[in-house]
Formats: structure tokens, C-alpha cells, sequence
């Protein structure tokens, strides 16, 4: 009795180790690739910033501010789109992710359900021949 129960707990803590890795891969190459891209994308406005603000610098007359205004206007306007799309990217990524990890779950219900109803009818049957 204790026998059956002991390997029936240890199958249950090894399923449920397997299962904790599985989520914490997913969810770590989940972190790794959103702070890659966002990272990616913080680097790229901040050299696109740097670079306006050296023409800034190398201004010298009225004229020539005018004539530079468009062009920062231009690179705020790409900054806030490519942190949009960094972020639709950065959603798109972790839904994928909750999708994968819902699925997992859901594999481990089933599985658990499946175990129970073989239980359950092995019991069943059990109880039936006893009588």
C-alpha cells in the first residue's frame, strides 16, 4: 500500500519538475527575447537622438535651426513609431509565450484527468469483483 503510494508521489513530483522547467524555459527565452528587442530598439532611437543632437550642435546661424526643425521633428516621429511597434512585438512575443504555457497546462489537466478516471475505474471494477 504505502509502496504504490510512495511511486505514485514520486511520479507526481517528477511530472510536476519536468513540467516547472518546461514553464521557466518558456517564460526565460520569453524575457531573453523581449529585453533583446527592446534593447535593439532603445539603441537604435538612441544613436538616431545622439546623431540629431550633434547637427544641433554644429549649428551656427538662425537659418540653419529652421532648416534642421523638420528633421527633429522626423526623428521623434520614428522614435515613437519604432517604440510602438517594439511594443506590438514585445505583446505579440509574450501572448505567444501564455499561449505555450496555457498549453502545457492544459496537457497537464488532461493528463491528470485521464489518471483519475483510470483510477477511478480500476476501483470501480475492483469493488464490483469484491462483491
Amino acid at each position: 500500500m504505502y509502496q504504490q503510494f510512495n511511486e505514485q508521489f514520486a511520479a507526481a513530483t517528477r511530472q510536476f519538475a519536468d513540467t516547472a522547467a518546461q514553464f521557466n524555459r518558456i517564460a526565460l527565452e520569453n524575457a531573453e527575447a523581449v529585453f533583446g528587442l527592446q534593447m535593439a530598439a532603445l539603441e537604435e532611437r538612441t544613436n538616431a537622438t545622439f546623431a540629431f543632437f550633434g547637427e544641433v550642435a554644429e549649428v551656427r546661424d538662425p537659418e540653419a535651426m529652421k532648416n534642421l526643425w523638420p528633421k527633429g521633428v522626423q526623428i521623434a516621429r520614428e522614435n515613437v513609431e519604432r517604440a510602438v511597434s517594439t511594443g506590438q512585438e514585445v505583446f505579440g512575443r509574450t501572448m505567444k509565450a501564455n499561449e505555450a504555457l496555457g498549453q502545457i497546462a492544459k496537457s497537464q489537466v488532461e493528463s491528470a484527468v485521464k489518471k483519475t478516471q483510470a483510477e477511478v475505474e480500476k476501483a470501480t471494477k475492483s469493488a464490483k469483483s469484491g462483491k
